[in-house]
């Protein structure tokens, strides 16, 4: 599912990456109305939730419910996280046809956030991917903490590329690389692609890029000049992670929009219509935008009256 070269395919993760670290829990039809609204905006990957213990992850409750709201579309993909085989089947027994595993690059995070180390967590992703291809669900694989841990600091691409490795060679046909902490900047990118494009061919490869630094869209264009074309983003920039003191969310998918009709680079999102989302969404959660983009263009429909 990797996307020509003249065009990228957006991931957007708003609905679960992003409201997981938000202060408030929005129930499962106001995330299926967000949904609804970010496919008929054009977006065609859309993370829906996580089948995750309620306990732990409180904004994900009702993840099943809103799995069962969403709207049957031709060529839309709904995705949920899956931390284990129990959460696979309460994904299958909501219609959810592709799940998504969550490793780390870094053994502090891994313990942190999963309770368990790297090999153990692979060890527990091997066993949902033979169960996923048993039931002729797809599985994609992300890669945490590419460029940083808040735990333990540097991250070595190699092991990167290690984790990368072990996920596409169990049968995940995507690997998303995650700057959790967003402390990347394009030359580390560069390396760390590089690194992975030797284990790894680079058509399978996405960028997850956090805006913690204000580096999340030099990181994508590093990323594109290095051959990838599918990037994970966020409307509105919602996002962190409850597990990373300090991050800020994810790229905006306005700002990725943005930057990508600047580039000539084919897309299929109406960015007014993201815009608007954005608007809907921060209402309901008591937030203002963190997309420049947004801010720019609000203003400017100020400006005009609108």
């Amino acid at each position: 599912m990797s996307a020509p070269d003249d065009s990228v395919r957006l991931v957007e993760v708003g609905a679960r990456d992003g409201l997981q670290n938000e202060r408030l829990t929005l129930s499962p039809s106001i995330r299926a109305q967000l949904l609804t609204r970010l496919v008929d905006a054009g977006l065609r990957t859309l993370e829906a939730g996580a089948f995750v213990s309620p306990r732990w992850v409180p904004q994900m409750a009702g993840t099943s419910e809103v799995f069962k709201a969403l709207p049957h579309r031709p060529g839309v993909t709904w995705t949920a996280l899956v931390p284990n085989v129990q959460g696979l089947q309460a994904a299958l027994d909501a219609g959810c046809r592709e799940v998504a595993v969550f490793a780390a690059a870094s053994e502090a995070f891994s313990q942190k956030n999963i309770n368990c180390s790297i090999a153990q967590s692979l060890g527990r992703f091997q066993e949902v991917l033979v169960h996923a291809r048993e039931a002729g669900v797809r599985v994609r694989g992300y890669v945490s903490c590419v460029m940083g841990c808040p735990f333990s600091g540097a991250v070595s691409p190699r092991d990167v590329a290690a984790v990368s490795a072990a996920l596409y060679g169990m049968g995940c046909y995507e690997i998303s690389l995650g700057d959790t902490i967003g402390a990347g900047t394009p030359t580390a990118t560069r390396a760390l692609l590089q690194a992975c494009a030797d284990v790894v061919p680079i058509s399978p490869l996405a960028g997850h890029f956090h805006d913690t630094y204000g580096m999340a869209i030099a990181n994508i264009c590093a990323a594109l000049e290095a051959g990838v074309r599918v990037f994970d983003s966020s409307v509105s920039g919602l996002g962190g992670c409850p597990y990373s003191p300090g991050a800020t969310g994810n790229v905006a998918t306005e700002d990725v929009v943005y930057l990508l009709e600047g580039m000539g680079i084919q897309h299929g999102v109406n960015l007014e219509a993201l815009v608007d989302i954005g608007s809907f969404i921060d209402a309901e959660l008591g937030r203002t935008t963190a997309s420049s983009v947004a801010r720019a263009m609000l203003a400017k429909r100020r400006a005009a009256g609108g």
